[in-house]
């Protein structure tokens, strides 16, 4: 009965809602001396004013359902008002976000309901939001992340307006054919909007290190989610201090080697790609604090350990079974100049029997020439490669482009996601680390070995399978050994 007399309550609160916004705003037009203002006023005013006695409706209906029957001061009704109290607030933070404008301003008022503080200065801001720090009412420091206004409207007027730009090019320009790029956008936009994703994604990032690579768990770290006070548009997590990746000082002055950091990284994101088949696609500096590892001793030379962070965890791929081993077996094939190899699996991912040499050059940075040279560095960028690289980019560009409507589109991301990292890496080692390179073969190789253990059942496959991994520590071991002498070789000529 109750319910029913709230629902009729709500209804009728939404018509006369809509008639006076209806009203008022037919008579605004008509008597302003500026109707295209008074117009933009009269469709903005009734629709803010509808989302206010739909949330105003809702949240009454909460607090009457929620604590219908319940004896007044006993522990349930004082639960469940406090759950509802929780609801009440994350609704009108949902509302405020919506409006924009002077609710911005009120939801600062409203946090004080939820937050025990709450800076209204930034210390973050992306394309998509902003982060605040803020202490909750028991005390626990936390950052907050929080969508800036109408990104989901404008996002999506946003997204029509590339559509309509990419295809107009496409007919002009055949060649040019990025339409793969508003698909990816069309597809990746809606999930980084909405912040639940993103603690979903963070939470099944940790959980794959624990169970898929329980070696390196302990050191890679996303703060944890407060999801009593996230919603879709505000993320509440734990607020971590660390230095930024690529901030060499600050990471020295923690007693950490930016070596052992870049060795780190690479290990984290082969491990996400090779072995997980679900990676953090977006993993530049300002996404990747270190910190030291809390537990555990430093080396005997006194150097911490690093810990990395992972923040922003809205843009995640997944790569299925086949596409993540035929990766995993390229680059092998990429680190061990391994021709045969690069061919097969670049053409099992789309390539093509044309354009294979091409693809490693770009996943490398390499021209073909040094991808296949047997040298133990033959990946490594000089500093003088770079004009080199710059004239491929320009000569080749109707095979790239050609090349990138062809591949997948989860690959696409990974060249965005290696571009990330080789940028962090460098920054790290003061140019490209021949360990990365080393460190990606394993890892890689290792996830093409765990897939063949699973597919052969029989000993005699596995005994040859075993034998593989035997070979394949005995060329990593001198692919170490060349690295040390190439190393040493190098400080004595200094």
């Amino acid at each position: 009965m109750a319910a029913r007399s709230v629902w009729r309550a709500r209804a009728k609160l939404l018509l006369a809602a809509t008639a006076a916004g209806g009203g008022a705003g037919a008579a605004l037009i008509l008597s302003s001396d500026d109707p295209a203002s008074a117009f933009k006023l009269s469709t903005a005013v009734p629709i803010r004013l509808l989302r206010d006695s739909v949330s105003a409706a809702t949240t009454a209906f909460d607090y009457k359902y929620s604590l219908w029957g319940l004896p007044e001061g006993s522990p349930e009704w004082t639960r469940v008002k406090h759950e509802v109290h929780i609801r009440g607030a994350r609704r009108l933070q949902e509302l405020c976000f919506r409006n924009g404008g002077v609710y911005i301003k009120l939801g600062q008022h409203i946090s004080q309901l939820i937050f025990e503080e709450f800076d209204p200065v930034p210390i973050a801001s992306a394309s998509l939001a902003q982060v605040h720090i803020a202490r909750t009412c028991d005390g626990q420091k936390v950052a907050v992340k929080v969508q800036h206004t109408h990104m989901t409207d404008t996002a999506a007027a946003d997204t029509a307006t590339v559509d309509l730009i990419v295809n107009t090019l496409h007919q002009l320009f055949p060649s040019f054919d990025y339409r793969w790029l508003v698909d990816e956008i069309r597809e990746s936009l809606p999930k980084e909007l909405d912040f639940l994703v993103e603690a979903k994604n963070s939470v099944k990032c940790m959980d794959n290190f624990r169970k898929l690579s329980p070696q390196v768990a302990r050191y890679i770290y996303a703060p944890r989610v407060d999801w009593n006070l996230s919603t879709s548009r505000l993320l509440t997590m734990e607020y971590i201090d660390g230095a930024q990746v690529n901030d060499l000082k600050t990471i020295q002055r923690l007693g950490i080697q930016p070596r052992d950091v870049a060795k780190l990284v690479s290990q984290a994101f082969a491990e996400m790609m090779f072995k997980h088949g679900f990676v953090h696609c977006d993993p530049h500096a300002a996404n990747v604090l270190v910190r030291p590892l809390r537990s555990g001793n430093g080396s005997i030379f006194g150097r911490k350990k690093p810990q990395l962070v992972l923040l922003d965890h809205g843009l995640y791929k997944d790569l299925d079974d086949s596409i993540r081993i035929n990766y995993a077996a390229l680059w092998k094939g990429l680190i061990f100049s391994d021709p045969k190899a690069i061919r097969e699996n670049s053409v099992k991912l789309g390539a093509g029997e044309d354009l294979y040499a091409l693809f490693a050059g770009i996943l490398t940075m390499r021209p073909w020439n040094r991808v296949i040279d047997p040298a133990v560095d033959h990946l490594v960028v000089h500093g003088t490669d770079h004009s080199e690289l710059q004239m491929y980019a320009s000569q080749y560009f109707p095979q790239i482009t050609e090349l990138l409507r062809r591949l997948p589109r989860v690959i696409l991301l990974m060249l965005k996601t290696n571009d990330c990292l080789r940028a962090v890496s460098n920054e790290l080692m003061q140019g490209s680390s021949l360990e990365s390179f080393l460190i990606i073969g394993r890892v890689s190789s290792e996830a093409v070995i765990e897939s063949k253990l699973w597919q052969k059942r029989s000993i005699l496959s596995r005994i040859d399978v075993w034998l593989e991994r035997i070979l394949l520590e005995a060329r990593l071991f001198g692919m170490h050994v060349a690295l040390w002498l190439l190393l040493l070789r190098r400080a004595l000529t200094l």
